[in-house]
């Protein structure tokens, strides 16, 4: 379900039930000017990477180049074949390049969830790599003390309602954080994201699993209080708020956006 916004403070709810911003590339690249003869295909070839890479890289919409013309390559390159159960956040988390290269590289690739097993997609080089260290000790993704203080407001109305408290996730909060940032970055105020879709979609693209999902959404409010009295307010947001739908919850507070995500 959707609501309307509030006059002066905005708010938003979406649920369905059964069923990081990203800044500049990455990836370092090599100037090449074109010599007579060469075609698109010569250079991608004599430089072992994909046609698409090149006509990628340069943004170009035809074929024809001329003598003289600078541009660029990859640096080295790569090709990664999508196993089941990836998604481009994860292939570009563990390639060490930013979603926006893959993308850039990869133009079939329409939204960050639309890939599938067997796809074979470019990958850029990552830049300047740093050092080899130890590998730190697995942690969770650390959640800001505003997202706690909601989640705590959330119990305590849940609690009042007679129903069971919602955990608070930390992978869930993290992707809430990344809509919370998005919304910022790209000046928007909406359930589905120029970046990464639905948040139903988004939420997938991060690998969170889900039979029920929602959103609330609010832009304004300065304090975890009056971020839930506003979404207590209406009726959208309350039931999603109270929906016995859900057993957990991921809370994120950036710049003035608040963003709160439920999932079973």
């Amino acid at each position: 379900m959707i609501s309307g916004d509030i006059m002066r403070l905005k708010i938003a709810s979406l649920s369905i039930s059964a069923f990081l911003l990203m800044g500049s590339a990455t990836y370092a690249a090599t100037p090449y000017t074109v010599q007579q003869n060469d075609t698109l295909w010569s250079i991608a070839q004599k430089k072992n990477v994909s046609l698409k890479t090149v006509i990628g890289m340069n943004r170009l919409s035809s074929s024809l180049i001329f003598a003289g013309q600078t541009l660029y390559v990859p640096s080295s390159s790569k090709q990664y074949t999508v196993k089941y159960g990836d998604t481009l956040y994860k292939i570009a988390s563990a390639s060490n390049v930013s979603l926006w290269a893959i993308q850039q590289l990869n133009p079939q690739v329409k939204q960050i969830n639309w890939v599938y097993p067997g796809q074979v997609l470019d990958l850029p080089a990552a830049a300047a790599q740093k050092p080899a260290a130890p590998a730190p000790a697995p942690t969770q993704p650390s959640v800001g003390a505003y997202a706690t203080q909601v989640s705590q407001l959330v119990n305590q109305e849940r609690q009042k309602a007679g129903l069971a408290p919602l955990t608070l996730d930390a992978e869930l909060s993290n992707v809430a954080l990344a809509k919370a940032k998005d919304m910022i970055a790209k000046n928007y105020f909406d359930h589905n994201s120029p970046t990464y879709g639905s948040p139903f979609d988004m939420m997938r693209s991060f690998g969170i699993d889900y039979t029920a999902a929602g959103e609330n959404i609010a832009k304004g409010q300065t304090s975890p209080q009056a971020v839930m009295n506003d979404w207590m307010n209406s009726p959208g947001h309350r039931q999603n708020i109270l929906s016995t739908n859900y057993d957990s919850i991921g809370v994120a507070y950036y710049q003035g956006a608040w963003v709160q995500l439920f999932k079973k």
